[in-house]
């Protein structure tokens, strides 16, 4: 099996995954994503934000989808380059 290809991929791009402006995140979803960018588990999160732990998987499974993102490391690495 050969792994190069997906070695040399390009990482996701600040400004293409929002071609739609930040907006494109409802409020709380961008909160859960600072949470998770900030190295918080998801547990952390949803008792900081008053939620359950499966409502911040739902938040970040929808950011995923309407960012076409796959991993919570890609997840993270994005939220740090906006600045979140």
């Amino acid at each position: 099996m050969n792994l190069a290809p997906a070695l040399h991929a390009e990482a996701p791009n600040p400004a293409s995954a929002f071609a739609c402006g930040p907006a494109a995140l409802a409020p709380r979803e961008r909160e859960a994503l600072r949470h998770i960018a900030a190295g918080r588990t998801y547990l952390q999160t949803a008792r900081r934000m008053g939620l359950s732990r499966h409502t911040v998987d739902a938040y970040l499974r929808r950011i995923r989808a309407k960012l076409g993102i796959s991993s919570t490391a890609e997840l993270t690495r994005l939220a740090v380059s906006l600045g979140l």
